[in-house]
């Protein structure tokens, strides 16, 4: 278990880090999003019967879980708290402003690297337990 809560402060500077990039800034609120998004990432091919499907199959699960991640968080900051962090109502395949379809799409494409990452993590935190 501390190998998630390492992986979980990784996921969260990464995702903070693809905020910055992709409009400027971000919010505390996105570490816990993006740290929670990558150790469950990590566990699509590790555990249960999603170990064994294609990649492709891995990158939309991923893509799901990052979603549903975004829109309980929307819900949270920007509805239940009013914080206001985003909202995308003006962007088409919006729903109530918190997750859209074309975002979506993006993680599904992000979480092959976040995948391939989280593997090659493995290997240096435990060298020991991977051939």
């Amino acid at each position: 278990m501390r190998i998630h809560g390492i992986f979980f402060v990784i996921g969260g500077l990464l995702y903070q880090l693809v905020e910055i990039l992709w409009r400027g800034y971000t919010h505390p609120s996105m570490f816990l999003v993006g740290g929670l998004c990558f150790v469950l990432l990590g566990l699509l091919n590790e555990v249960g019967p999603c170990k064994k499907l294609p990649l492709p199959f891995h990158m939309v699960f991923a893509a799901g879980i990052v979603t549903a991640i975004e829109l309980a968080a929307g819900l949270v900051v920007n509805v239940w708290l009013g914080l206001d962090v985003w909202d995308y109502s003006g962007l088409p395949g919006n729903f109530m402003g918190q997750v859209c379809v074309w975002f979506s799409l993006a993680w599904c494409l992000l979480s092959l690297p976040a995948m391939k990452l989280e593997d090659w993590l493995h290997t240096v935190f435990e060298p020991e337990e991977r051939p």
